[in-house]
């Protein structure tokens, strides 16, 4: 399978440790400046483990060479539409009591063609033999009308289109039908309007956004590990505790994941099995490392999933 990234809103990821105090000057280490962005963390975490893909990306011109250099450090492929203006940057500062402050600047905003020009660079490249996922911010001056129109017509062209993006409501959602959407335990309870906190809810919850027309829900619940709903039937993976140093990505490599085990002709149960043990696996390295092969074999090797 075809895997394509889509990033219409990159970001340098920049990572730093040290105490801070509001109101006053404060000294921190940097420790990880890394290209990022959903779409990008699911490219990283595929080449990592061996899978070959191609990041399509809106960058802009200012800073858009040091993103490329550090892309190509991780040895992901990228296409690229340039676009005025500069990519943004996300601080996290992780300090000595375990907690995370994030500092996020805008980016780019972009022209009406924007779009126009990612269609055309992915010309012919969209079929039944394909995967395109859309993950992240939907950029200003692009019209989420124009982004959902552009996934139906992927998907009309067979490609198995990926959406994990907060720019899309759950109406956006069932209008697109994406071939796959992986809400975690805070954003499946903002879909049904109701506190989701246990496997059984997750599950019942997952089964009514398939029924509705998603081929496939996947559902993260943190240390409880995910659910599935699909065609098959409804699935619950349950992960090993193991020592959490970022969970930021985490996510992103599921659906990494996912696709890895779809691309090679899995069942539900094994794209299951193989998300979750992406996702946990990138939360046992700091900041948004990829998750690394020997943490994915070690989590795969301990997680079960079961039909319910």
């Amino acid at each position: 399978m075809n895997i394509i990234t889509l990033t219409l809103s990159p970001a340098f990821d920049m990572h730093c440790s040290g105490e801070v105090m509001l109101n006053h000057e404060n000294l921190i280490q940097m420790e990880l400046c890394q290209a990022g962005g959903k779409g990008v963390n699911i490219s990283r975490a595929l080449v990592n483990a061996g899978y070959a893909n191609t990041a399509v990306l809106l960058l802009g011109e200012e800073n858009a060479d040091s993103f490329l250099r550090s892309l190509s450090a991780d040895g992901v492929r990228a296409e690229v539409v340039s676009v005025p203006g500069r990519i943004r940057e996300n601080i996290t500062i992780h300090t000595p009591d375990g907690k995370e402050t994030r500092i996020s600047f805008p980016g780019f905003a972009v022209e009406s063609d924007a779009l126009s020009k990612v269609t055309a660079l992915l010309e012919g490249k969209l079929n039944k033999d394909s995967a395109l996922t859309m993950t992240g911010r939907v950029p200003e001056g692009m019209e989420l009308n124009e982004v959902k129109t552009f996934l139906q017509r992927a998907a009309e062209q067979g490609a198995k289109v990926v959406v994990d993006s907060r720019s899309f409501d759950l109406d956006d959602l069932l209008e697109v039908k994406p071939w796959l959407i992986k809400p975690n335990q805070e954003e499946i309870s903002t879909y049904l309007g109701e506190n989701i906190d246990s496997i059984e809810q997750a599950a019942k919850a997952a089964v009514v956004l398939h029924e509705k027309g998603i081929a496939n829900v996947m559902v993260s619940m943190g240390g409880l590990g995910a659910v599935l709903a699909c065609d098959a039937g409804v699935f619950h993976a349950e992960v090993p505790q193991v020592e959490v140093r970022s969970t930021i990505g985490a996510g992103d490599s599921s659906v990494a994941g996912f696709l890895a085990a779809a691309g090679k002709g899995a069942d539900a149960a094994e794209c299951l099995r193989l998300a979750v043990a992406f996702g946990t696996a990138a939360c046992m390295t700091e900041g948004t490392l990829p998750p690394q092969r020997a943490d994915i074999e070690f989590v795969y090797s301990k997680t079960t999933v079961q039909k319910i």
